[in-house]
């Protein structure tokens, strides 16, 4: 099985990442990665971005830091991968199966509701994966789910705490929809981790997106030199609260 880092932030794109993008690869490999997939907050979020430069040479600075990476892989058998964090309103999405000239020829998207950016998506060969659905965080007032917009959903976010895991874990068994996991990695450290373990390396996020559509990925914690799958994780998987926020169906 191969294991790949599915939510990762570098300081180039996301204004809350502490790391650039080069400097990832050896810390991902010496916790047992097979790859990563980088996944900086688009301008609609927590971008590091200016936003009043040309969309062309955003699009550039947003994508710096899976250009550091991917450079700084070779020749380490270690696979770099572009995604996209992609906000709307206060409910994340991660997108999968694009690349940089797709944001390059699809301004509009940033004008767009949640179906339309979907349907551009699924036109282009991508998925969107609702990231951490269940969170619970001091700039947010409420949980916004949209069922028609997911081809999966991130049941394990390192970042999160159990219950908003599990809370995640329950509402993907609901819709019966394929699972991933991963960091939401920002900054070097020691805490758990997450991924997903594949059966096949992939080439690209296209061959990502078509592992977990066909229920391929599966969802692990990566705790102490230790990779258990989610599933197995009473605490991350049987929730024991209900949503303290609000929870809105969009």
């Amino acid at each position: 099985m191969y294991l790949y880092e599915t939510h990762l932030h570098t300081s180039e794109g996301s204004a809350c990442g502490e790391v650039p993008g080069d400097a990832y690869i050896d810390f991902m490999k010496n916790r047992g990665f097979t790859g990563m997939i980088v996944t900086d907050h688009f301008f609609n979020g927590n971008c590091a971005v200016d936003r009043s430069l040309p969309w062309s040479e955003k699009v550039k600075l947003y994508s710096a830091g899976f250009h550091a990476a991917k450079e700084a892989a070779k020749g380490k058998d270690f696979d770099v991968l572009f995604g996209i964090e992609f906000n709307f309103n206060g409910d994340e999405f991660l997108i999968y199966g694009l690349d940089e000239q797709w944001l390059l020829n699809n301004e509009d998207i940033m004008v767009l509701d949640r179906r339309g950016v979907y349907k551009k998506v699924h036109e282009a060969g991508g998925i969107m994966v609702h990231a951490h659905p269940f969170r619970e965080r001091n700039y947010l007032v409420d949980i916004k789910l949209t069922v028609d917009i997911c081809d999966a959903i991130e049941v394990y976010n390192a970042s999160n705490t159990d219950n908003q895991n599990a809370l995640a874990y329950k509402y993907a068994q609901q819709l019966d929809l394929p699972m991933i996991a991963g960091s939401d990695i920002h900054y070097f450290h020691e805490k758990p981790m997450g991924g997903v373990w594949l059966p096949e390396r992939v080439n690209d996020t296209k061959d990502f997106a078509k592992a977990v559509i066909e229920g391929k990925a599966v969802p692990v914690q990566v705790k102490d030199g230790k990779f258990t799958p989610v599933k197995d994780l009473p605490e991350q998987t049987d929730p024991e609260e209900y949503p303290s926020f609000p929870v809105l169906i969009t």
